[in-house]
């Protein structure tokens, strides 16, 4: 029954990873603009903001690794990160795009309910 919950955590780490892939290295090639709808300055001009946000992708998509990779103790610890994708899920919805609840917290929120009823 765990596979589930974890198939969930590691598909949302995968997107963080994706994001920080993104953020960190592609942010002013074309795959980073054309993923954000920037245009070559904008993408110049905000290249270290976005590789700082990249920074913390990583970091929520280690955590989640941490978390599946623990088994059962990690479960507090997938949770635990789980909010943390889905509360900067909610608020990148609110002050950047709408898409974002979509992208990044809906897919935590399903995968938090998942660990929960695992």
């Amino acid at each position: 029954m765990a596979q589930l919950p974890n198939g969930a955590v590691i598909l949302v780490a995968l997107l963080h990873l994706y994001f920080f892939v993104l953020e960190m290295f592609l942010w002013d090639k074309p795959a980073g603009r054309k993923a954000f709808g920037l245009t070559l300055e904008q993408a110049q001009t905000t290249k270290v903001l976005a590789a700082n946000q990249g920074l913390y992708n990583g970091f929520l998509a280690a955590g989640l690794l941490w978390g599946v990779w623990a088994g059962a103790s990690g479960n507090n610890i997938k949770v635990f990160f789980l909010s943390c994708v889905l509360i900067a899920g909610i608020y990148g919805a609110l002050t950047a795009s709408r898409k974002i609840l979509y992208v990044q917290a809906l897919p935590a929120a399903i995968a938090l309910l998942l660990v929960k009823l695992g």
